[in-house]
């Protein structure tokens, strides 16, 4: 774009005041103002009349404050609401919300149209269908001048500015010159027949919902980023002195009686009245025009996104200015089907409905993208805070509720519809949002929780890590990790490029965008991750030990079974695969390896769901804990949720009885369900007879000399060929399927504690028995010094025998508390190595009070 072409569309864009601050205020100071403030005032008296006007106004406040923050973060483009509240949430919210608001407003022009008509036809008399035929000719000027675009439109508003700064100037002087304080004090109590404050509140809420207009128009605003703020603010101030002084003026110089009788009691107190009527005609006419060039802007920026495609056409411009003369078409065609259709008062609860939900959602929008904690929000208006923002988005939501709760569960209805619509059709957004901003801030706050606090085996689930270097197994990989995980794991799919010199980054990210193309292939949710390394063996070792991010570290790697098509060194060395999941053991890792060829899985995947079995082969060993817990998880998915668990164990002892009941107690204790089966032995024949019918066989596997052993006792690839589809498992963690709350660390952390607890008391008293034997000792040489003294028999006592019983004691005493000392030094000792153990700080003698590092 050339340098003149710019200034060009900058000469024609609007400034502050012509394109915020006047749309903005015209539409505040509207209808409601000289036809129902005087209502609202006599009915619910002075004091709940300013109380309505102040939560009405804290709503349009706060939200201000959630516009500027928006607005001064980022460049505001076109679409107003929908264009800010669509960068921050979403394309779903903001595509919803942007269609409805459309409708709103455009439905909104018929409504002052058809209000400035009633007015017109009580003026001049005119009866019939008179009211609805000037509200069509009123719809057709503002057309002609919304077609010439805002630059026409604006000079309109001039003209109305004017219009209704002379009708405000009449009323101020007429009611200055008519007050009465006794007739305020009079009016500052609710009427008598008062119809209750949110009703009123309902009927006054209409006369704020304008300050957004100039939001609107951010598309045609040479600097939205300053404009909106200042603009926004300044018709906000000047609303809120104009509506306070206004029920003031009304409360002091008419009674109650009158104000709620007669809805043109404002020209009873105006200097001039014709100039209220004059200002009738003109807040009609300027709200009508504000929600004339709203609408369309609204729905060129819609269009303009490519969310519904057939608005896409309303996304051309017509001029320098890309005025929506399209959408100022069907603006006007819905605000024609509008006045045909008559009194609408659902439809004109639903529409302010939209208003406020649009206010909530601007007011969430900004505090959800302050709570993401984003370094790029850095708004330039400084008196933004995030609770301003939830505050305001509470009161949009309490306000909804209070004032007709029907109409706005119908309209969060036809949002929702409109959400989730969109959220299955719409494609790929073509702008960044803040959504995965609040998600990396949700993760960063639920890590460093979870790191606080204690591991214990009922929180264990699978974090995989699989292995793979063929794209044709993959898929297979994958789908059998997302079964592995039950919905409460995360898989992470990884490749080791043994790659060096000026090209591995190219080939890393290659081998990278493949993965992510065969994990959008496989329908499966998993993270892909390649790893350049000289050699599969430091790749793998390292990455092991290093794998994780806090508490969330990996816990299993699961692999295809040796074959040519395995990743490099899982391979056909066998000596070289079966050292490789030996250092995966011992690092801490469970291993599950899967046999999955072609014919087997394609057998699978045409097997009717009720007909799938699974099989594990149970031994008395913690992979057996392991093998069933993965196997309930596989049961979570919908593709085994009907399959069968059959346990399978050998005899033990020759006591067949004995065994299965061992058999049917554990599962029962680990909540397992699933059939236990006892047969005689676990040879290769009865593993093959057993199992050879079912869907997929679990077994043991075991590593010797480089070989993987099976739960027979031989190689497994003399096993495998005979059987469907098979996992072999083996457990390097402890696996809990009976887990109380009391075990783990926190019970291990308890227990010590209450033993140095007991120790310290021990001690306590065994000091204070050293202190009664050292006391006691001194009594008897005081005594010693004073003479003998009389027993319980009148025999004589010498103080050296009560001296010498005392040494005995004090002796004991000495070695009671030598002994409860060392005890306690000793447990303190013992619950220091467990804090170091599970990284707590903290004083062990003030017991559980640490957090972890």
């Amino acid at each position: 774009m050339s340098n003149q072409r710019r200034q060009l569309e900058d000469t024609n864009k609007l400034g502050t005041f012509a394109g915020v601050f006047t749309p903005s205020v015209l539409t505040i100071l509207g209808i409601i103002l000289f036809m129902r403030l005087g209502y609202v005032v006599g009915a619910a008296g002075l004091q709940q009349a300013l109380l309505i006007i102040l939560i009405a106004n804290t709503i349009s406040v706060l939200t201000s404050i959630s516009l500027s923050a928006i607005a001064t973060n980022l460049t505001v483009r076109g679409g107003g609401d929908y264009y800010l509240i669509s960068r921050t949430l979403g394309l779903e919210f903001g595509g919803a919300l942007g269609l409805v608001l459309f409708l709103a407003q455009s439905v909104s022009i018929g409504f002052y149209c058809i209000g400035f008509g009633e007015v017109a036809a009580g003026l001049f008399g005119v009866g019939g269908g008179g009211a609805q035929v000037i509200a069509l000719l009123a719809i057709a000027g503002l057309f002609v001048l919304a077609w010439q675009g805002a630059d026409w439109a604006t000079r309109f508003q001039y003209a109305v500015m004017g219009i209704l700064c002379l009708a405000l100037v009449s009323f101020f002087l007429g009611g200055l010159q008519q007050w009465d304080g006794e007739l305020l004090q009079a009016n500052w109590r609710p009427a008598g027949e008062s119809p209750g404050f949110w009703a009123l509140f309902a009927v006054f809420f209409p006369a704020v919902t304008g300050f957004t207009q100039g939001v609107s128009m951010s598309g045609d605003l040479r600097d939205p980023g300053k404009s909106l703020p200042l603009g926004t603010f300044l018709a906000v101030g000047v609303s809120v002195l104009v509506y306070f002084a206004a029920a003031l003026l009304f409360a002091g110089t008419l009674p109650q009686e009158l104000m709620v009788g007669d809805y043109e009691a404002m020209n009873r107190v105006a200097w001039l009245p014709f100039l209220i009527v004059a200002g009738v005609f003109a807040a009609t006419l300027s709200s009508a025009m504000a929600s004339f060039l709203g609408a369309p802007r609204i729905l060129q920026s819609l269009a303009g996104d490519k969310i519904f495609p057939l608005l896409n056409p309303f996304s051309k411009g017509a001029g320098p200015a890309s005025n929506p003369q399209r959408g100022v078409l069907l603006a006007a065609a819905i605000a024609v089907l509008t006045v045909g259709l008559g009194n609408l008062n659902l439809i004109a609860s639903v529409v302010a409905m939209f208003f406020l939900i649009s206010y909530g959602l601007l007011n969430y929008a900004t505090y959800f993208e302050a709570k993401a904690a984003s370094p790029s929000f850095r708004p330039r208006f400084k008196w933004f805070h995030q609770h301003a923002s939830l505050a305001g988005a509470l009161v949009c939501l309490v306000a909804m509720l209070a004032i007709d709760w029907k109409s706005g569960a119908l309209a969060v209805a036809v949002l929702f519809g409109l959400y989730q619509y969109l959220q299955r059709t719409a494609q790929q957004s073509r702008w960044a949002d803040s959504r995965r901003s609040y998600h990396l801030q949700r993760v960063r706050e639920h890590l460093l929780q979870a790191s606080h606090d204690l591991e214990h085996p009922r929180d264990w689930r699978p974090q995989i890590l699989a292995f793979s270097d063929s794209r044709v197994r993959r898929g297979r990989l994958l789908k059998f990790s997302s079964w592995l995980e039950g919905g409460s794991g995360l898989t992470t799919l990884v490749r080791i490029l043994e790659e060096s010199g000026p090209q591995r980054a190219l080939k890393k990210a290659a081998a990278e965008s493949q993965l992510y193309e065969d994990i959008a292939a496989s329908g499966v949710q998993a993270f892909p991750l390649v790893v350049n390394a000289p050699s599969f063996e430091v790749g793998s070792s390292l990455l092991l030990q290093s794998y994780g991010v806090g508490p969330l570290r990996a816990n299993t790697v699961l692999i295809n079974h040796h074959g040519i098509n395995t990743q490099q060194h899982y391979a056909e060395q066998l000596k070289n695969f079966g050292k490789n999941l030996r250092a995966g053991l011992r690092l801490g890792y469970n291993l599950v390896l899967l046999d999955a060829k072609e014919q087997e899985w394609q057998r699978l995947e045409n097997q009717a769901a009720d007909e799938r079995r699974i099989d594990i082969w149970y031994e008395h060993r913690k992979s057996s804990a392991l093998m069933l817990l993965l196997a309930h998880m596989m049961t979570r998915s919908p593709f085994w949720e009907q399959a069968e668990l059959r346990v399978l164990a050998a005899v033990q002892n020759e006591d067949r009885e004995g065994t299965i009941e061992a058999l049917k107690k554990e599962l029962e204790q680990g909540r397992i369900d699933a059939e236990a089966v006892v047969v005689a032995d676990c040879k290769s024949a009865t593993v093959i007879g057993c199992s050879a019918d079912a869907s997929l066989v679990v077994l043991p596997l075991a590593l010797k000399e480089g070989q993987i052993i099976d739960c027979t006792g031989e190689s497994a690839d003399n096993l495998l060929p005979k059987l469907p589809l098979v996992a072999l498992v083996v457990a390097a963690q402890q696996i809990e399927l009976d887990a109380e709350p009391e075990e783990g660390a926190a019970g291990l952390l308890a227990e010590a504690e209450d033993a140095l607890g007991a120790a310290q008391s021990r001690a306590e008293l065994a000091e204070q028995e050293l202190e009664a034997a050292n006391l006691a000792i001194e009594e008897n040489l005081k005594a010693l010094l004073d003479g003998p003294r009389r027993g319980a028999e009148g025999d004589a006592v010498t103080p050296y025998e009560d001296l010498a019983e005392s040494r005995q004691n004090l002796d004991k005493a000495i070695r009671r508390s030598a002994k409860a000392e060392a005890k306690r030094e000793l447990e303190k000792r013992q619950l220091e190595q467990l804090r170091k153990k599970y990284h707590l700080k903290g004083d062990p003698e003030k017991g559980p009070g640490g957090t972890s590092v």
